[in-house]
């Protein structure tokens, strides 16, 4: 068939409804978009064929299941809007600056960057001048068109422009490939798409936000380059709300909430491990032991594993070959020289202090003979473990070298995946409601390309975790490749008060770890059979979790949870020691109390108690003494109530009872 006989040959389009649509002619998706309707045509982005993303004025020459995106495909307009934002960016830089060499610019969440080349950097004063460019450029309307390039001379035309890191990245593509080029306008880069059908589309729902130094391809080697963020979304609203929670975030930020109640601190000397302050800690223990509470009740025994390990378990494991640069390693042996300057021996054997607990808790699992009879065996472990994390990763609690995972594993029989798998989740979603996350979102990660077993265990475990989503009545979505390298999971993320979203809990569905580490048990055959593991965990890591609910609660942490529950203070010397008395009963009823009779105003230790985040001010004079009365001031509060010193008191530790859960 000749290419004007191809042109003209019908093509079958089939729509998400079933529905087909028949075209002619030079088919593409604006044309079926045109065809649907003048509405459709308007609003459309991009079209999908057969699962992938497309521009619209690409032509489609074969039948094909279609869907045209517009902008009520959130994620999907998103990540075009940011991706042409990118580009739009480049433009209005390099129209402004002359000279200056455009790398790469790709869309992230909420936003996009694009990394520049230019003897002076670029600082945060020239944000507002491109910006105001790239409003000119999206006005502009230009059509934003695909070109399909020989390499050679794609290679050949950058390098003729000035624009070698473009030539260099096409110089990694293999020979004969063909290079896809976007034009707009008279500008042009080196992209492999889709794209919006003009600037237009962007939208001006934008704001560039800061600049930052960034090396090129990530190497410390290479030159530094000038990286500019930006943001973009659908409409000025979801900008508006954006840019508020980014406000929000910077208040709550539990760095700053932190250092103003005294909680924690982090030094150059330790990178990446937490100096607990003793009001933080207290906050550490009291989440430790409710957790430890509701395990205890779901029928885990607590064990305790050694820090460091010799390689030989990780080898077997698969995590030496595979996080082996995240893992700090050390010789087993260190013998000394005359002058006292350690040497490892060339023979030593190696340790390596534990990134994770998983085939330390197969060690105790396989002391002495299990039974089918005694599974499933559920171990709990407040694990402290260690991860060489770069240095510029590292990020306050969120982003820690030592950590402690409320880590667990669950050894079980195949025919018990389904009612463990329900019961955790249960429990995961009772202990979330208890500690302020109600919504939660659950994703069933896949096979990785990347992955130890064969793909029939891949397809048991996958399908064993569905299984129990759909018993669970659990609603969840797909991640495809998101997996662990040696099984499939369950990732749970909660959602904050700002609605940004923690991916905390998980559960991993695992037939390879106790095959390679030789885990097994009795069955009823009389045989050995090799358990099923199941790694869970609920907070992820006390550190992080921590972090993420101050965040949450903007410091003001529930009555229960908070290191200083209430403090008792006087307005005037004289109510001293009453003040004292409501103090001591407060302890004595159990609350973490503290008695400030310091002579100053009133007011500023209010202000200075209120500052610190104290969930209750207990304030006495003449007049509370007198009549054995006290006026509580809550946190977030102007007001303050008038109470009996009893009634206050059974209030404040009804209110600050440990939840105890509530699982269904």
């Amino acid at each position: 068939m000749n290419d004007q006989a191809a042109a003209n040959a019908p093509v079958n389009l089939t729509l998400p409804d079933g529905s087909v649509r028949t075209l002619t002619g030079v088919v593409t998706g604006a044309a079926l978009a045109a065809d649907i309707g003048p509405g459709l045509a308007k609003a459309a982005l991009a079209v999908r064929v057969n699962g992938a993303l497309w521009d619209l004025s690409r032509p489609i020459s074969e039948d094909s299941e279609i869907s045209i995106v517009t902008n009520r495909d959130e994620a999907e307009a998103l990540d075009l809007m940011r991706h042409d934002c990118a580009h739009v960016m480049a433009e209005a830089v390099q129209e402004l600056f002359p000279g200056t060499q455009a790398t790469i610019g790709p869309n992230i969440d909420d936003g996009f960057f694009y990394d520049f080349a230019r003897d002076k950097p670029f600082t945060e004063d020239d944000l507002t001048t491109i910006e105001a460019k790239m409003h000119e450029i999206i006005a502009r309307g230009d059509a934003i068109e695909r070109e399909e390039w020989d390499r050679d001379e794609a290679i050949a035309h950058f390098r003729d422009i000035g624009e070698l890191y473009k030539a260099e990245i096409i110089e990694d593509i293999p020979a004969g490939e063909t290079v896809t080029i976007y034009r707009q306008g008279t500008w042009k880069d080196l992209c492999r798409g889709p794209h919006l059908p003009t600037t237009k589309k962007v939208g001006v729902a934008f704001k560039l936000m800061k600049v930052a130094g960034a090396y090129w391809r990530g190497d410390s080697n290479n030159a530094m380059l000038t990286r500019i963020y930006g943001t973009c979304w659908r409409d000025k609203k979801e900008l508006k709300a954006y840019l508020f929670r980014l406000e929000e975030a910077a208040k709550r930020d539990h760095r700053k909430l932190g250092r103003e109640m005294d909680l924690f601190h982090l030094q150059e000397e330790a990178q990446g491990s937490v100096f607990w302050h003793p009001q933080g800690y207290l906050i550490w223990l009291q989440l430790e032991a409710y957790i430890r509470g509701r395990l205890k009740d779901a029928g885990y025994a607590e064990i305790k594993t050694p820090q460091i390990l010799d390689s030989k378990f990780w080898e077997q494991s698969g995590h030496w070959s595979k996080f082996r640069e995240n893992m700090f390693v050390v010789p087993d042996e260190i013998p000394s020289t005359d002058d006292d300057a350690p040497v490892i021996s060339a023979g030593a054997k190696l340790m390596a202090l534990k990134p994770m607990n998983c085939p330390a808790h197969v060690q105790v699992f396989k002391q002495g003979t299990k039974s089918y009879r005694d599974l499933p065996i559920r171990f709990a472990e407040f694990g402290c473990c260690h991860r060489n994390e770069p240095h510029g990763a590292l990020h306050g609690l969120m982003r820690v070298r030592q950590m402690t995972q409320d880590d667990a594993h669950i050894f079980c029989r195949e025919d018990q995946v389904t009612s463990e798998s329900v019961d955790f989740c249960n429990l995961l979603f009772s202990v979330y409601r208890d500690l302020g996350f109600g919504d939660v979102k659950v994703l069933l990660a896949t096979r990785p390309d990347v992955r130890a077993g064969a793909d029939d265990v891949w397809d048991k475990a996958e399908k064993g975790l569905e299984d129990a989503l759909i018993a669970g009545g659990v609603r969840y979505e797909m991640a495809p490749g998101e997996g662990a390298f040696y099984g499939p999971k369950l990732e749970f993320h909660l959602q904050d008060a700002i609605g940004r979203t923690w991916q905390c809990g998980t559960l991993q569905l695992d037939f390879v770890l106790p095959e390679r580490l030789d885990a097994a048990y009795i069955g009823e055959d009389g045989a050995k059979h090799r358990p099923v593991m199941l790694h869970r965990a609920i907070l992820g890591t006390l550190e992080r979790f921590i972090g993420i609910m101050i965040e949450h609660y903007a410091g003001r942490l529930p009555l229960w949870l908070a290191p200083t529950q209430a403090v008792v203070t006087t307005i005037t010397s004289d109510a001293d020691a009453y003040a004292t008395k409501v103090h001591a009963a407060l302890v004595a009823a159990g609350l973490r109390a503290r008695l400030d009779v310091r002579n100053e105003k009133i007011n500023y230790k209010v202000r200075e108690h209120s500052h610190a985040k104290v969930p209750a001010i207990l304030v006495v004079g003449q007049k509370e003494e007198e009549e054995g009365l006290v006026s509580v001031r809550r946190l977030g509060s102007k007001n303050q109530t008038v109470l009996p010193l009893e009634t206050a008191l059974e209030a404040l530790v009804l209110e600050g009872k440990m939840p105890e859960g509530d699982v269904g």
